[in-house]
């Protein structure tokens, strides 16, 4: 597939056993998935058969539920997984051209540890490694750091944009060409390569050299799914990925000019950054089969996990005094996801839902849009989007696995390809390669260059 036609990114979102709240229950499903290295290994190894840009696995630093009830707690079964971090570096001897991304928090690392873990992914890869910048939303974390409760939305993202200066400026520790291995002349590396960060800051001190030498794509491809006002002016600060979730096609292209739109005003080139939304596909060879797949997981939501499903992404408000076949009421502020909370009450506004209703639509998508049918619906689906101005392309959620995965890798990758809209082979060895994005050129060096050309000489 040759020229230069735009085509459409793929990441797999591979949350074992599945995106649906009751993927777990299902008689496809492995229910114990999530600490089988294989069955990951064997998941992302479909994905890449198919040609998919990147896997992707989220994570959180504590059991992200709103239970702390061991019997409710019991009922959700699905909160087991290795580390992300700690999983890619298994994956990526594992795998030979996908992308492979993890999500790490801002509010509960500290810069040089993060600098040199992403590093590492991308050098034992080959240039395949992406983060996945968060700046985690559940008092349920923070109570895992020393803390009672998160830190107010403003200030965790106040110290993500300095933990973001702090990490690109350790990245850039030594340029690229910095290390000569030279045994003859008794020099390692050549010493004007190296730049000392010295950072001191409100939130850092950090005084650097990384112990790595810079990645192989200059900085490991930077994700973002924040779409609160904080989040947006984040990602278009720092995201060349930016994960969203947009339930309508005019919700999806105000999403999509308005990030572009930011991404310009920070001096960076809007097409060096992916607008993909989430979408959970349930494929069948015909449409009546799909939609009896959907009615069976619908069928396995235990009404105790739906009902905590909505109150986390609703923020963890406490909404247990209103009646569950009655409307949402208003919603008071939240300090955890804004943005998810906004779309799951407009979600209910829009669609004239219950509570009861609520829960029950979103335990699939958990926000994000669900499509069911067959290939052709699916492709036609995501194409409207694609060529409508509302995506790049898609962060697939599949909802059981492994079977979701196969279907969309057999059934509808294929149809795409066959309308010219998805690769057939990947464009080259590293993540950035295949996205279509540019390797960041290196900081420090940057700058010194641009200094001696406007010195008097």
């Amino acid at each position: 597939m040759g020229g230069n036609r735009r085509m459409m990114k793929l990441g797999a979102f591979l949350l074992v056993p599945g995106y649906h709240v009751a993927s777990w229950r299902h008689p496809g499903a492995r229910a114990d998935g999530g600490l089988d290295f294989g069955h990951y290994r064997d998941l992302v190894r479909t994905a890449e058969r198919a040609k998919f840009d990147m896997f992707f696995v989220a994570d959180g630093v504590g059991i992200r539920t709103p239970y702390n009830d061991a019997e409710e707690l019991s009922r959700w079964g699905r909160f087991l997984q290795f580390d992300p971090v700690a999983l890619l570096s298994a994956l990526a001897v594992s795998t030979e051209r996908i992308g492979l991304a993890a999500t790490a928090s801002t509010t509960y690392n500290e810069p040089f540890h993060l600098a040199r873990k992403f590093a590492s992914i991308d050098h034992l890869s080959a240039g395949r490694a992406a983060w996945n910048v968060v700046t985690s939303v559940t008092d349920a974390e923070a109570r895992n750091f020393n803390r009672d409760a998160q830190p107010d939305h403003g200030d965790r993202y106040h110290r993500a944009r300095e933990f973001m200066e702090v990490v690109t400026g350790l990245w850039d520790s030594w340029e690229d060409d910095a290390f000569v291995y030279d045994k003859d002349g008794g020099r390692f590396f050549h010493p004007e390569k190296l730049h000392v960060l010295g950072h001191r800051g409100e939130h850092f001190a950090v005084r650097g050299p990384l112990n790595v030498a810079r990645p192989p794509q200059g900085y490991p491809v930077l994700i973002q799914a924040g779409a609160s006002v904080d989040g947006q002016d984040f990602a278009a600060r720092w995201a060349e990925v930016v994960f969203t979730a947009s339930q309508t096609l005019d919700e999806g292209r105000a999403f999509y000019r308005a990030i572009r739109e930011q991404v310009a005003d920070h001096g960076r080139d809007p097409d060096q950054v992916k607008v993909m939304p989430g979408v959970l596909p349930v494929v069948g060879r015909t449409r009546a089969e799909a939609e009896d797949k959907y009615a069976a997981l619908q069928e396995l939501v235990d009404p105790v996990v739906g009902y905590g499903l909505l109150t986390q992404l609703l923020g963890d408000v406490d909404i247990s005094g209103s009646d569950v076949d009655g409307p949402l009421p208003e919603l008071p502020p939240t300090q955890g996801s804004t943005s998810r909370q906004q779309l799951v009450y407009d979600k209910a506004r829009r669609e004239g839902l219950s509570i009861k209703q609520l829960y029950q639509s979103v335990s699939g998508g958990r926000g994000h849009r669900v499509v069911i049918g067959t290939p052709q619906e699916i492709a036609d689906a995501l194409e409207e989007w694609f060529t409508g101005g509302a995506a790049d392309g898609f962060n697939v959620m599949p909802p059981v696995l492994p079977d979701g995965l196969t279907d969309f890798a057999e059934l509808v990758v294929p149809e795409l390809q066959r309308r010219g809209l998805f690769r057939t082979e990947y464009e080259g060895p590293t993540l950035r390669d295949n996205l279509g994005l540019d390797r960041p050129a290196h900081g420090a060096a940057a700058r010194l260059s641009a200094a001696a050309r406007l010195s008097p000489r």
